[in-house]
């Protein structure tokens, strides 16, 4: 339970807000990469979150550890985007022929299984339009009203790119080895 970690963060302690601090940087900075490619572009999002974080602390109202983690990942998508638009690389979405990005990097494990960190790396590796709101939707949980109103497009644009993002990532996941069973065998 963190929540006499929370109080005394909110009354301004700093050792407590080193804890909160290594207790869910990890967690958070994975978050911050399948946003944005680079490593210091990440750890620059990291920062300016965990700034916002600590600034808006005193008025976070805790009820469990999983309501704080999600508020934590809220910020930190946010403080992704924002730094995908002052970058620009948001806008990204067309409808048009997006380029989309090749990977050889991954190479599958026996029988086509692929680990974890493979596929995480085959979504870093999608175009920021389709990897963003692959991320929004897919693993964040956002609807595509909200993935709409947060990056301004349309709820169709959200789905298009939602569905190439799946298609290229299907494609590479057949291309390194991993095919889903669609028949069982008697």
């Amino acid at each position: 339970m963190l929540q006499p970690l929370i109080e005394q963060c909110q009354r301004g302690n700093a050792f407590a807000q080193r804890r909160l601090y290594d207790q869910f940087v990890h967690r958070l900075h994975r978050v911050s990469l399948r946003y944005v490619r680079s490593e210091p572009d990440a750890e620059e999002v990291l920062m300016s979150a965990f700034l916002k974080i600590f600034r808006n602390l005193p008025s976070f109202v805790y009820r469990d550890d999983n309501g704080l983690e999600a508020w934590l990942r809220r910020i930190v998508v946010t403080e992704a985007l924002l730094h995908l638009r002052a970058n620009r690389a948001l806008p990204l979405f067309r409808d048009d022929d997006e380029r989309v990005a090749e990977t050889g990097s991954t190479e599958a494990l026996p029988d086509g299984e692929l680990a974890a960190e493979q596929i995480y790396d085959l979504i870093r590796e999608l175009p920021p339009g389709y990897r963003t709101v692959f991320n929004l939707y897919a693993i964040e949980g956002y609807t595509h009203r909200e993935i709409a109103a947060q990056l301004h497009i349309s709820e169709n644009t959200s789905k298009s790119q939602l569905s190439k993002a799946r298609a290229q990532l299907q494609i590479w996941l057949t291309t390194h080895g991993y095919e889903r069973e669609t028949r069982r065998s008697s």
